[in-house]
Parts: structure tokens; sequence; C-alpha cells
């Protein structure tokens, strides 16, 4: 895959199912430090002027999407009983719309909603980026293993630092001040 670099014009981020009650069943520590990531890309998000999408699965079933979270959401979530997000046709028109080159996919679970999510994303011509550290499962294994079967279908894996200074390309900004105060 040729990847070149993020540009914060053409990118957009996908915020999956981050909910309270799918989230009290992720490992403590890994659900703080995806939540700690999402952030920082939500808040990259509002000072590079980056589209951010954003779905909860059967809330009814799973609750809000997190308040720490949702927060820093800049839209409302659609909802969906689908675990494809694509499969979501609000979501689906929302992202066309919004015309995005790049997509960067944050969220849970990573072997199911993430997986597909990012799999269709490429399946219709996205480049996609999952944030590795942005996404989690209950198991570390089932992360792992959800990262590899998105690798396996073409979607690059890469660290929020990554996609955050890919996005700002040099420092001395204001924005790069701001992002790297959050990165501390």
């Amino acid at each position: 895959m040729t990847m070149t670099r993020l540009v914060p014009g053409s990118s957009l981020i996908a915020v999956v199912d981050i909910q309270e009650r799918l989230a009290a069943a992720m490992p403590g520590d890994a659900l703080e430090k995806m939540v700690k990531n999402v952030n920082i890309l939500l808040e990259a998000a509002k000072l590079l002027s980056i589209k951010v999408l954003a779905t909860e699965q059967y809330p009814n079933g799973l609750g809000a999407t997190l308040p720490t979270v949702a927060a820093n959401l800049s839209t409302t979530p659609f909802d969906k009983l689908t675990f494809d997000a694509c499969g979501e046709p609000r979501f689906a028109h929302a992202l066309a719309e919004a015309a995005p080159r790049d997509v960067i996919v944050v969220g849970m679970e990573t072997h199911v909603c993430v997986f597909q999510t990012a799999r269709e994303l490429v399946r219709i011509g996205y480049r996609v980026i999952v944030a590795a550290d942005a996404v989690c499962s209950r198991s570390d294994e089932n992360r792992t293993l959800g990262l590899r079967l998105a690798s396996d279908v073409g979607v690059m894996v890469a660290p929020t630092e990554t996609i955050v200074f890919d996005w700002l390309e040099r420092a001395g900004s204001d924005a790069f001040k701001s992002i790297s105060k959050l990165l501390r």
C-alpha cells in the first residue's frame, strides 16, 4: 500500500461504539488508554478542522457514548444495528458527503465493529488507518487479532502519535504546541 502524508482537510475520524455498557466489559487499563488516545485524536480534530462521525451499536442495550468521549465529539452519534458502521445508511450518507480520502477508525471492539467497519471502508475505496492505541476489545488477544485482520485487508495500523504528527507535518505552529501538550 502506498501511503502519502495524512492531510487534515482530506481526513475523517470514525468513532465506533465507545459506549457505557460495552466499556464496562473492557479491561480497565485498556479502556483508559483507548479513551485517552481517542480524546487526543478528537482534540486534534477540533484544532485542525478534521471531520468526525460516530456510531453507537444498539444504544438501548449498550448505552450511550461514554461521557468522557462524548464531551469531545463534534457530532451526534448514529445509532446502528449493523456491526459495520457503513451498513447504517445515515452513516454511509454522511461519509459520502464528507468525501474524505483517509478515514481513521477508533473504538470498540477491535475484532468486531472496528474490523468490519475498516474492512468495508477499504472495500469501498477509502484509505483506512486504525489507531492501534485508540481501540480495544474485551481481551487483548481479540484486540491483537482484530488489528491483524485489519492489516490483512489493507488497513494501515498506526499509533495515535504517528497520525497526529503526520497531520501536523511540522513543529512550531500553535496547533503543534497545543497537541504536544495533549501527548505528555
